[in-house]
C-alpha cells in the first residue's frame, strides 16, 4: 500500500486557449484532511473533478489509493465520495429518497439502517420527507454531506462542507468530520473559503492561484512564512500575490 491516498504528477487542465490547471504536482498522505485554497479561478474545483473522474486530464496523471485513474477509475470510485452544497439533489425527491437512491447507486449494504444513522448524526430526521428542493441552504449543506458519507469513504472530497451553516451547526458537523476520520482513517481533501475552518482541520494546505500551486505546508508553517497571525491573512496574501508576508519573513 502507497503511504499516499492521492497522487497527481504534472496534473494539467486546458480548455481551448484557456489552461485552468497548469502542470501541478501534490500528494496527499493517507488519513490525513488537506486544504486546497486559492480564489475564485484558482483551479480547485477543476482539480477535484479530475481527481473524481468528471473530467479527462489534459496531462499528467492522478493515482488514487494506489490506481491509476486513467485506467481504472472504476476500481476506486465506490471507495470515494464528495460533496459540495452547489451540486443539487432531484429536487422532487424526498430527502430520504434521496438518499435511499444513492445509497442503492453506491452499493450500500443496509440501505434503511445507514440513511438512519446519517440522518440521526447529521440531525436530518425532521425533514427526512420534505422535496430536496424546499429545503434551506444550510439543510442542503448537511444532506450533501450525508450523501456523501452514505458508502463510508476512504477518500472524501468536500467542497465548502458548512457553507450556509449557522456557527453552532458547523461547529457541530466540524466536529463530526474530526470524529468520521479519527473512526474511519479517511482521508480528506478540503476546498474551503473559510479560513478558521482550515486552522482547525487540516493538516496540511496546498495553496493555488491561477492553476497552480504557489505554495504549500501546515498551516502553522505558512503562518510563520508569512509573518501573518491568521490563514486569511495568508490567503489574502496569496490571492493578491502580495510578497510583504515574504519580506517579512525574511527579515
Amino acid at each position: 500500500m502507497t503511504e499516499d491516498a492521492i497522487k497527481a504528477v504534472r496534473l494539467t487542465k486546458r480548455f481551448g486557449a484557456v489552461t485552468a490547471v497548469d502542470a501541478i504536482d501534490f500528494a496527499v498522505p493517507r488519513g490525513s484532511v488537506t486544504g486546497l485554497l486559492g480564489g475564485n479561478g484558482a483551479g480547485k474545483t477543476t482539480t477535484i473533478s479530475m481527481l473524481l473522474g468528471l473530467l479527462l486530464p489534459t496531462e499528467g496523471s492522478i493515482r488514487v489509493l494506489g490506481v491509476d485513474m486513467a485506467r481504472n477509475r472504476h476500481a476506486v470510485l465506490p471507495r470515494m465520495n464528495f460533496s459540495s452544497p452547489y451540486v443539487e439533489l432531484p429536487h422532487r425527491l424526498t430527502v430520504k429518497e434521496n438518499l435511499v437512491v444513492y445509497a442503492h447507486l453506491y452499493g450500500v449494504a443496509g440501505v434503511r439502517r445507514r440513511v438512519e444513522e446519517l440522518a440521526e448524526e447529521l440531525d436530518l430526521t425532521a425533514f427526512l420527507d420534505r422535496p430536496a428542493g424546499s429545503l434551506s441552504a444550510g439543510q442542503k449543506t448537511r444532506v450533501a454531506l450525508a450523501k456523501a458519507l452514505l458508502n463510508r469513504p476512504q477518500v472524501l472530497l468536500l467542497d465548502e462542507p458548512t457553507a450556509s451553516l449557522d456557527p453552532d451547526t458547523a461547529d457541530r458537523l466540524r466536529s463530526y468530520l474530526e470524529a468520521y476520520r479519527r473512526a474511519s482513517g479517511a482521508t480528506v481533501l478540503l476546498a474551503s473559503h473559510n479560513m478558521p475552518e482550515v486552522e482547525r482541520l487540516c493538516d496540511r494546505v496546498l495553496m493555488m492561484r491561477r492553476g497552480h500551486i504557489v505554495d504549500r505546508g501546515t498551516p502553522a508553517e505558512l503562518l510563520e512564512k508569512y509573518g501573518r497571525d491568521s490563514m486569511e491573512d495568508v490567503f489574502l496574501d496569496i490571492a493578491r500575490d502580495r510578497r510583504e508576508g515574504l519580506a517579512n519573513a525574511a527579515e
